[in-house]
């Protein structure tokens, strides 16, 4: 019987393949299913995380680049401020884009990027 992943986290991209070469590559992550339009990449036991472009069905199932402002975040947790820090600058150093650099928070150590779509990624610490 095949393992469940009952949670999904899905991101929506222009680019699914170069989308998860972006998270791939910054998660350190190889996609456990790949299609042309929806990869996803397991981060632990039954959890996924997903970037997909759309269905070519009906035509695209995406609104346009501009359309909706990106409300949501996916968080990346680390233990320390300094694996925060030192992560930031590893990501920084690559070239992603910083949205905001690290600062303290009510709940720790935390910094946002995005990726090439605009879909924001936060580093805080493990609750």
């Amino acid at each position: 019987m095949a393992e469940l992943n009952p949670y999904t986290f899905i991101v929506y991209v222009r680019d699914a393949q170069a989308s998860a070469m972006f998270y791939g590559d910054l998660l350190g992550k190889t996609p456990v299913f790949d299609s042309p339009r929806f990869i996803a990449f397991e981060l632990s036991p039954g959890v996924q995380l997903a970037v997909w472009s759309g269905s070519d069905v009906y035509g695209s199932t995406l609104p346009s680049e501009s359309a909706l402002p990106r409300t949501s975040e996916f968080c990346l947790s680390l233990g320390s401020a300094a694996e925060i820090d030192a992560r930031f600058v590893d990501w920084r150093d690559r070239g992603i884009q910083v949205v905001e650099e690290p600062y303290d928070d009510v709940f720790g150590r935390t910094f946002v990027v995005a990726d090439p779509d605009g879909n924001l990624i936060r580093v805080a610490p493990v609750d």
